[in-house]
């Protein structure tokens, strides 16, 4: 049994700014004694009730290309357990993001031969019989942080032994090395105050795949 600090991890494929923080936790990995547990979130549901007061742009996005792949990730887990979401979220973010190939079903079938993972799983793309476990997924998510935050949610042990849950961070280009183990420090320290709730300001920069 691993001694590393558990970092669970709820991520949907289709948010760059999700990928972005992934890179880093696994950074933070080199650095830090943790060990990072991969879970799905979904963009689709969070927003499902929300559509009509959303940008067309971004409802569009949503209805058309966030359930497709959400699916797929859940039946890799169902079928071949929580050790396969590391590597396929890899070969999926490399392809989305880094690569610019766009979360649609073509990507998504190449993501599974990366990841050495069955093509057939590709069926789940339309429906899944494992939509009962997706949203499971999300909501045990999302309800450590409340339903006014989007994806990635991080959840930690807090030295109370009960679990310290935040959003973000968003963050460009991905911190590397000593400097994602500082970022990773200084979000612990803020996180772990009770009542304490967000630091922010105005991105100006979209994200920076280039040192991934």
């Amino acid at each position: 049994m691993s001694d590393k600090t558990p970092v669970d991890f709820w991520f949907d494929p289709l948010c760059p700014w999700a990928w972005m923080t992934s890179r880093w936790v696994l950074e933070v990995e080199k650095v830090r004694d943790i060990e990072v547990r991969w879970h799905v979130m979904s963009l689709a549901v969070l927003n499902e009730d929300k559509l009509d007061d959303l940008p067309q742009e971004y409802r569009e996005l949503l209805e058309t290309k966030a359930w497709g792949p959400v699916r797929v990730v859940i039946a890799a887990q169902q079928e071949h357990g929580a050790g396969v979401l590391g590597d396929f979220y890899t070969a999926l973010g490399t392809r989305i993001h880094n690569q610019g190939e766009g979360p649609g079903k073509e990507t998504v079938a190449a993501a599974l031969k990366d990841a050495g993972l069955p093509a057939s799983l590709i069926e789940n793309w339309d429906a899944t019989p494992y939509e009962a476990e997706l949203r499971a997924s999300h909501k045990e998510g999302i309800d450590k942080v409340g339903q006014e935050v989007g994806t990635p949610v991080i959840a930690v042990p807090g030295s109370d032994g009960e679990q310290i849950a935040f959003f973000g961070p968003v963050v460009t280009p991905t911190p590397l090395g000593d400097e994602a183990g500082r970022l990773w420090d200084g979000t612990l320290a803020v996180a772990s105050v009770p009542g304490f709730y967000e630091i922010k300001r105005t991105r100006t920069k979209g994200p920076d795949f280039s040192n991934l």
